[in-house]
């Protein structure tokens, strides 16, 4: 392949000689070069020829290659102008390559001509398969859905030339999926090809898509995929119950509000097209029972609104219905959207405890009734078919004060003790009723009991009242008002009755006016009074009340003789009328003065206490000063001959014991051997082998016994031997024998008998005697 032809055109110009020079304009040129793609030749593939007319053949000239690929990818041969591919090219990865020729003298390496730009041009071949932009698809479609309705869409890419042939050009089809589903061929649309598919006939499809190059032709190459089709549901089908009765049983002990039955409808369909409304159609039982939905489970779920009552009734039958929450209106015209079961509640005997008729109980008692009065009766039955009887009881948590009794049998309550009304109005207890077949069976009633009142307090003044009068008062001129107060409360009201003390009313220095209010007035009855004849005056004052029986009281009120000006006014008076003046009254005064003695006597018996107890010493100062202490250590010495039984030490200091000492309560076995201790016995008894042998088997068995008494004990036996030397202790034959007798084994029975040794033993003893 040659590049080009020359064209023989000159440019005329001058050299620098002044001779003019010809340059040939350039001698070849080409367009661009072709090469297929994907050459699988053992040989380079040959590419074409680039050629200078200004070649004569005479190895003159060298073609120089330049440019993407060029010496690598593209070779040229310099001598000829041939142009090789060394390797194979794909053309979706480069579609074409620039390079840049040239012709130079070999010589003088001068470029013959100017530098030229070509292209060499991949053609494509049908080698790369169409691809899916995804593998797997997943997507969903409505069940019930009409024919034709559009699933997705799949869309695949070929890499090769789209302008070129039909290397690109892509075509699809099903090969999986029918006939429920089918696939446009030019757009990759995936469309039902059936109608009223069923999710709860079959909810997962999957649909095998195939993409095919050269429009589908016979040689094409081709991919595919696959796409996961799920029916999505639709509220096609009503909720069903499985049976048409259903029967429950429920004790008549439960109580309202709780869950007596729980039935289940079901429904073909999913999520929320499966949500369902119960409710209760009819009942022979009205208002006994409520019915709710369990969202979480679909459940119908019926409450127990009233009590039950075997006694009453037995059992209940009720009409339920169930229907869709959401239904939808496509399909309401296909199948009944309702459907109804029965169910039968039986009620289930249970032993109850005692039912009073009332809820609770009011009574009402007079204050002055008298004890063991009956003042009301409760009642109480067995609501259960063997009709128990009843026993009654008052709870004494309530009644702590034991004011009141019940009737075991009849349930009459009656008075224990007297009442007060001004103490308590109300007396609130609880009456137990118990089956006298089970006692824990039991049930309580409030017992509410008001105490009416009676005239059984006389009425008095409301308040201490304490007044003064000028010397130069009027007659008839009030000097204070007085009112009553009385604790009982009369259904009509209170009404008090004011009158002077006939005592008084002989001579009288004042008059009382009753108001006829409740209140009364202190009037004078004279014109003038004199302090120095009288400072203080007592009124009595009789109070009576209109209720039957009548009360009365007489109160005395204190009125104080003060001077006063024109007006008035008070100037001089005695001591308590000045602290009346101040708003202080005598009895006021009174309680704050015991109140600051009170505190006055709190305060020094405190102050004594803290001097006695710091007067006091403690018994010990210190526990290194133990001089005048008494140590206690119960320990038991060994007689008068122990003479290591204390250490001096240890009661000096207690707490310096030394630790190498031996304690006295416990056998030594680790620091010293066990020392065996024999026993000396007089001459006389050392023939004695019986009460020797006895003795030393004592000592072994008190050696090796671990819960002996302390090792220095003292262990006695009452065992005597076969005999003694002594003999009788009696003197009545010493007289005869006393002469023969030898005491001298006294002396080795050790120093305890040193002194009977030296009064019977030895010659000096006899010689004595003789004397």
């Amino acid at each position: 392949m040659r590049g080009g032809a020359g064209v023989g055109l000159t440019l005329m110009g001058q050299d620098a000689n002044g001779v003019p020079l010809r340059r040939s304009k350039r001698g070849w040129m080409w367009n661009q070069f072709f090469l297929l793609e994907e050459y699988t030749g053992m040989d380079h593939q040959y590419v074409g020829k680039l050629h200078s007319d200004g070649d004569r053949g005479d190895g003159s000239i060298r073609y120089v290659l330049t440019g993407d690929g060029a010496g690598s990818l593209f070779i040229i041969d310099e001598n000829s102008g041939d142009i090789h591919a060394t390797k194979r090219l794909d053309r979706e990865e480069k579609a074409y390559y620039t390079l840049r020729a040239k012709a130079v003298n070999r010589i003088t390496n001068t470029s013959l001509e100017g530098e030229s730009e070509f292209i060499i041009k991949i053609h494509d071949i049908n080698d790369n398969e169409p691809k899916f932009t995804k593998d797997p698809y997943f997507t969903e479609v409505p069940e019930m859905s009409p024919l034709g309705t559009v699933v997705m869409q799949v869309t695949a890419t070929d890499a090769d030339d789209p302008t070129y042939g039909n290397s690109a050009r892509v075509v699809y089809s099903i090969l999986q999926g029918q006939p429920y589903f089918s696939v446009e061929p030019n757009t990759g649309v995936i469309k039902t090809a059936l109608p009223n598919m069923d999710r709860e006939t079959k909810e997962n499809y999957v649909v095998v898509i195939q993409a095919k190059d050269m429009a589908g032709q016979m040689g094409g190459l081709s991919g595919t995929t696959t796409v996961s089709i799920t029916l999505s549901d639709v509220n096609d089908n009503p909720p069903r119950f499985p049976k048409s009765l259903y029967e429950f049983k429920a004790p008549e002990s439960t109580e309202p509000g709780s869950t007596v039955a729980v039935l289940r409808a079901m429904d073909a369909d999913i999520g929320r097209n499966a949500e369902m409304n119960y409710r209760i159609t009819s009942s022979d039982g009205p208002s006994m029972f409520d019915i709710s939905t369990n969202r979480s489970t679909q459940d119908g779920v019926i409450t127990l609104r009233k009590s039950l009552d075997f006694e009453r009734k037995r059992s209940y039958t009720l009409r339920i219905q169930v229907e869709n929450s959401n239904p939808d209106p496509r399909f309401l015209r296909y199948a009944a959207t309702t459907d109804g079961a029965t169910v039968k509640l039986i009620v289930e005997d249970v032993d109850e405890p005692p039912v009073f008729d009332r809820v609770g109980y009011v009574m009402e008692v007079k204050e002055d009734v008298a004890v063991g009065t009956i003042i009301g009766s409760v009642s109480a039955t067995d609501p259960d078919s063997s009709r128990s009887p009843v026993r009654y009881s008052i709870d004494r948590r309530t009644d702590m004060d034991r004011v009141l009794n019940v009737h075991p049998g009849n349930g009459s309550v009656f008075m224990l003790r007297t009442l007060d009304r001004e103490d308590i109005a109300w007396h609130n207890v609880s009456v137990i009723a118990t089956e006298f077949n089970n006692p824990r069976l039991m049930s309580r009633v409030p017992v509410y009991v008001r105490v009416l009142d009676v005239n059984d307090n006389a009425p008095t003044f409301a308040t201490y009242y304490e007044t003064f009068v000028c010397e130069n008062a009027k007659a008839n001129q009030r000097i204070q008002t007085v009112s009553a107060a009385d604790a009982d409360e009369p259904i009509g009201g209170h009404r008090f009755f004011f009158s002077l003390a006939h005592e008084a009313s002989v001579k009288a220095n004042f008059t009382v006016r009753d108001n006829k209010d409740n209140t009364a007035g202190i009037l004078t009855r004279r014109n003038s009074y004199s302090r120095l004849q009288r400072s203080n005056y007592l009124v009595p004052v009789v109070i009576s009340d209109s209720d039957f029986p009548m009360q009365s009281s007489t109160n005395t009120l204190t009125v104080h003789v003060c001077t006063c000006d024109r007006e008035g006014n008070m100037q001089l008076c005695n001591q308590e009328a000045l602290v009346l003046t101040a708003g202080l009254s005598t009895g006021a005064l009174m309680a704050i003065i015991f109140c600051v003695l009170i505190l006055l006597m709190i305060v020094v018996l405190f102050a004594a206490l803290r001097r006695q107890q710091r007067k006091k010493e403690p018994l010990i100062i210190s526990k290194e000063d133990v001089r005048d202490n008494v140590v206690s250590y119960n320990d038991e010495g060994g007689g008068e001959e122990d003479t290591q039984a204390f250490d001096i030490g240890t009661l000096r200091n207690p707490e310096a014991t030394e630790e190498s000492k031996q304690r006295r309560d416990i056998k030594p076995e680790t620091l010293h051997p066990p020392i065996r201790r024999t026993v000396i016995l007089p001459p006389a008894h050392r023939d004695n082998a019986d009460v020797r042998n006895f003795i030393n088997q004592r000592l072994q068995e008190n050696d090796q016994d671990p819960t002996a008494p302390p090792y220095d004990s003292l262990a006695t036996y009452a065992y005597e031997g076969s005999g003694s030397v002594a003999e009788s202790l009696s003197s009545l034959g010493s007289m005869t024998i006393e002469g023969d007798q030898d005491y001298n084994y006294l002396s080795e029975w050790g120093p305890r008998f040193k002194k009977l040794a030296d009064l019977y033993g030895g010659e000096d003893s006899d010689s004595c005697r003789d004397s």
